[in-house]
């Protein structure tokens, strides 16, 4: 069992890893998205656009997590 990453880990591995950052974003995005179900996908890119960044922060340790455990296992 590994041991939980922690904030400083995962916004390196976002900031280090092209294809771990993209793969996060989407992640985030669809969790986003099913929180906005009434807007239209216009009004969802406009939002995401603003909310993008700290989804990104917000979301790092837990998308990263994600990442690993649908890559490594």
């Amino acid at each position: 069992m590994s041991t939980p990453i922690n904030m400083h880990a995962a916004r390196t591995a976002l900031n280090n890893d092209p294809e771990v950052r993209q793969w996060v974003e989407l992640w985030l995005k669809n969790k986003e998205r099913a929180t906005q179900p009434t807007m239209s996908d216009e009004e969802f890119e406009k939002h995401w656009l603003y909310t993008r960044p700290e989804r990104m922060h917000e979301g790092a340790i837990e998308g990263v997590t994600a990442y690993k455990q649908q890559h490594e296992g």
